[in-house]
């Protein structure tokens, strides 16, 4: 259970919910990757951005891997996505005292 509230209260990844070429079934494991970064940070407790980037990189290792059902739901990670997603990155690390946090070094082993 996520015990920071500005992180309890969000919805991840909310503009591809409303958009209907992302399935809600794949974006909701998109939503779980978040949720599960959310956790490990709090289990973890990162204490500089080098500890916080292991987090987030394995984050996004999962986020490589959940491309191909995208794909084969008939969509893919472009670019509403991978701005999206590097968003929701960003805020998990400012809600969590990492404000500094480069958005793009957060998300450095994309594929996407």
């Amino acid at each position: 259970m996520i015990t920071n509230e500005q992180v309890a209260g969000r919805t991840f990844l909310r503009q591809l919910y409303a958009d209907p070429y992302y399935p809600d079934h794949v974006v909701d494991r998109g939503a779980a990757i978040l949720v599960r970064l959310c956790g490990r940070i709090e289990a973890e407790r990162p204490s500089d951005l080098k500890a916080l980037h292991a987090l987030t990189h394995a984050a996004t290792q999962e986020f490589n891997l959940l491309e191909a059902e995208f794909e084969a739901a008939g969509s893919g990670i472009e670019t509403v996505a991978r701005e999206e997603i590097a968003e929701d990155f960003w805020f998990v690390a400012s809600a969590y005292g990492f404000s500094d946090a480069d958005a793009e070094e957060l998300i450095a082993p994309r594929e996407w």
